[in-house]
């Protein structure tokens, strides 16, 4: 039986969760400060009805300030001006608007009636009566965590690899035998295919990747049933709304698969392939605070990019008032963004 485990770190700036699954990461939480609370997924307000568009079945809803779509049934079409209560069901994601799901009728003006459960409710829901570690254990956990949800290629339990790209249209996975050992073709690539579709199903969740979803098997041949029990059990923790299809005959299994949360990428990262200043001085800040705690009578220095130093300033004020001034944050031009050095 798969065990897990749940880690929490409340970091200055951002407080990131971990779930791991047989002691890997399964699924990366992050809360930045000042993030928006209006469309975090589980918040509750009241919207305003703006526009209905019946061709798509879908209406826009003022949350105040921000905006949502609403998927309805052709006999429950809102009233444009109409008050509703509603819940965020799917964060915002590459320039996509938030969904959310009709509660019922409300009054007065857009405004946030619950905020969402914070990671650590969140925590406890994905694993119930689980207890949460937090401390150095649960930071090297998160920043684990992080290294491989920005990872493109990743090692297979036993040999080989899948590559997991996602595009506009879908997430494309490709799955590697590469130097698997074994003298019966058959069984290796058997055995690589089920332990693909299970290493699959858990990072997809830690990158918090979804929508549709191609697995390109290896070998030819393929035990269509067998793997589609392999994936239904490997994709089950992601229901309600996943459907698998069958084994095609270029040897591709395609399914659906939820998207719920912002994708990793696109909370570390900057849009165009790199990591956020933001994120960069995050990462500097816990360093300082990691070699303070090593050498408690220490000066130290921290160097990085310009940009990365901007953000970190306000980060830098309240690790000052944790630690004392006893560190400066210098720049070097010259260094690459994601260059960090703290001595």
């Amino acid at each position: 039986m798969s065990a897990r485990k749940l880690y929490l770190d409340r970091a200055i700036g951002e407080t990131r969760g971990v779930v791991t699954l047989d002691g890997a990461p399964e699924r990366l939480l992050i809360v930045r400060d000042g993030d928006g609370p209006l469309t975090q997924l589980g918040a509750r307000l009241v919207g305003r009805v703006r526009k209905v568009e019946p061709a798509f079945a879908s209406a826009f809803i003022d949350l105040g300030g921000v905006e949502a779509l609403m998927a309805f049934k052709p006999d429950a079409r809102p009233v444009e001006g109409q008050a509703i209560e509603v819940e965020i069901r799917s964060e915002p994601r590459d320039g996509k608007l938030a969904t959310v799901r009709l509660i019922g009728p409300a009054e007065g003006k857009p405004r946030l009636l619950t905020a969402a459960p914070d990671i650590a409710e969140q925590l406890s829901f994905l694993a119930r009566d689980t207890p949460i570690i937090e401390g150095r254990q649960a930071r090297a956990m998160a920043d684990a965590a992080e290294a491989e949800a920005l990872e493109t290629i990743h090692p297979l339990p036993g040999g080989g690899d899948l590559a997991i790209e996602p595009t506009r249209a879908l997430v494309a996975i490709d799955v590697d035998v590469g130097e698997r050992k074994g003298q019966d073709v058959k069984r290796v690539t058997r055995q690589a295919n089920h332990t693909a579709l299970a290493e699959s199903a858990r990072l997809l969740r830690l990158k918090g990747l979804g929508g549709i979803v191609v697995i390109d098997l290896v070998g030819r041949g393929h035990d269509g049933n067998a793997l589609l029990t392999a994936a239904r059990t490997a994709f089950s923790p992601d229901n309600p709304g996943v459907a698998i299809g069958p084994v095609g005959r270029f040897g591709t299994m395609e399914m659906t698969v939820p998207r719920r949360g912002r994708a990793l990428r696109d909370i570390l990262g900057d849009g165009a392939g790199g990591l956020s200043d933001l994120t960069l001085a995050l990462r500097l800040i816990r360093r300082l605070e990691a070699a303070a705690a090593s050498d408690p009578g220490g000066r130290l220095i921290a160097t990085c990019a310009p940009s990365v130093a901007q953000a970190a300033k306000p980060y830098g004020e309240t690790l000052a008032a944790r630690i004392g001034a006893r560190f400066v944050i210098e720049t070097n031009p010259d260094w690459p963004r994601d260059r960090l050095d703290v001595r």
